[in-house]
């Protein structure tokens, strides 16, 4: 039989965790994979699950919200010997799912991967050697992905955020000192939000860049000196109607290196979704390509190069 760890994060979604083991094991069975379970039971645990499992395991199924993805992609690039796995989304917004092209029900989403799921090597970039699967960004407002209160996610859902930010939007908008080197060019200037991505869905929308691709050994990098709140509103209108490179107040690159450095004040850095800080005032960001995801074969020709 093959070998299974399913790593689930119990706090993740609206789901029964008893009812979903149950599922999953009837599931596993028609499969003929040997299945065991490691619930996370605090921040960083599936890092530390996923960096301590045997080598002799044909995937990982990782269950939880884009955090703990983030942390089980952690842990994997720990490893000496990196193990394949598959994502079942089961957080709030769960932009990576989506992306990938899976659905809200982790029993249609089982048989997606195992039945026509297809093993694809993908990109994963890093922030001062920490991985992120699909954005890091820092700046104003960033702090809603991880400041809103878990029972509000638990209770409204997407709403949750929405309500949080109502709240971030009065607040006056910041712009920090900072220099960058991207493609051989050093910049330096004030900056109110930047984004480093390797998606084509954040935050719920869906088609922020044209032509994403998993496997390019590449990442977007995105930086905006607006601080005039109509600025950025008119932004937001022409992600719209245009693409990334035609809006003037953005600057847009896609690169494989990039460094920036804060001069002064360093915000706090979104990963995943979660609050990831540093004392350091340089980050510096890579992508490598020694990860192995299971992926739904409908998406294939629209994320990656390599068919």
């Amino acid at each position: 039989m093959k070998k299974i760890a399913v790593v689930y994060n119990p706090e993740s979604g609206k789901h029964d965790n008893h009812k979903f083991i149950r599922y999953v094991s009837k599931i596993m069975d028609k499969y003929h994979y040997n299945d065991m379970y490691c619930p996370t039971q605090r921040k960083g645990d599936a890092t530390e699950i996923i960096k301590n499992l045997p080598d002799d395991l044909d995937v990982v199924l990782v269950a939880g919200g884009d955090g703990t993805l983030n942390e089980a992609i952690n842990g994997n690039c720990l490893r000496e010997k990196r193990l394949t796995i598959a994502y079942i989304p089961f957080g709030t917004v769960n932009d990576v799912g989506r992306m990938y092209g899976l659905t809200k029900n982790y029993i249609k989403d089982l048989r997606i991967l195992l039945e026509n799921g297809v093993s694809k090597r993908i990109d994963v970039c890093h922030i001062n050697k920490k991985a992120f699967v699909y954005v890091a960004c820092t700046g104003n407002y960033v702090n809603t992905a991880y400041d809103t209160p878990r029972r509000l996610k638990k209770k409204y859902g997407k709403m949750a955020y929405v309500m949080y930010a109502i709240k971030q939007i009065t607040k006056e908008i910041n712009s920090y000192e900072l220099s960058y080197r991207i493609n051989d060019k050093e910049i330096s200037g004030n900056y109110s939000f930047i984004f480093v991505t390797n998606t084509s869905r954040i935050a719920g929308f869906n088609g922020i860049y044209n032509d994403v691709k998993l496997d390019d050994k590449m990442f977007e990098v995105v930086l905006c000196k607006s601080t005039n709140k109509k600025e950025i509103l008119k932004i937001l209108y022409l992600l719209k109607t245009k693409n990334l490179e035609d809006i003037k107040e953005i600057e847009y690159y896609k690169t494989k290196n990039f460094e920036i450095e804060f001069k002064k004040e360093v915000p706090s850095w979104c990963i995943d979704g979660e609050k990831y800080e540093q004392k350091s005032k340089k980050f510096i960001f890579t992508v490598d390509e020694d990860t192995k995801m299971i992926m739904p074969k409908k998406n294939i020709d629209k994320l990656f190069e390599e068919k």
